[in-house]
């Protein structure tokens, strides 16, 4: 867990407020095999289809954001420390975007999860102590509805 501190300033009185914020728990679309997704979640076809290409998106886009990555380095000059931060700061909005890149991959899928996929998903982050993105499953005509609920 990542340790954070919120300063509050209020009628001259200074609070250090001490928190913990849990990270975000991926799917790993694109990252973890698709087979092993795919096995662990029970995927039906269309969830299948779709995984395959999310992933072949997720690929193209990180590929592009990495020889972003690449021609940066490559041709930022690095002489000085004004110049070092500069690149840094490029380098940290490439990596902010593959990250949202992820982060958007993963939520497509998850909105094709059903609610059991969805509350196993759920019931996995718990156990990593990470934060679930919450998105709304998708009801399946052949899913099995308990009418005894």
């Amino acid at each position: 867990m990542n340790n954070f501190r919120v300063l509050v300033l209020t009628a001259s009185v200074l609070f250090f407020v001490n928190g913990y914020s849990q990270a975000d728990c991926i799917l790993g679309v694109g990252v973890t095999d698709d087979a092993t997704i795919a096995e662990i979640f029970q995927f039906n076809e269309l969830q299948n289809e779709k995984l395959k290409s999310l992933s072949a998106d997720l690929k193209t886009k990180s590929d592009e954001l990495n020889n972003e990555l690449v021609n940066i380095k490559d041709s930022h000059p690095q002489s000085s420390v004004t110049e070092l931060r500069q690149l840094a700061d490029k380098y940290k909005g490439i990596m902010d975007s593959l990250g949202k890149v992820q982060a958007t991959t993963d939520k497509k899928m998850l909105a094709l999860f059903n609610p059991k996929q969805y509350e196993m998903y759920q019931s996995l982050c718990k156990e990593a102590y990470r934060s679930p993105y919450i998105v709304a499953p998708t009801m399946y005509t052949d899913s099995i509805v308990d009418e005894n609920r």
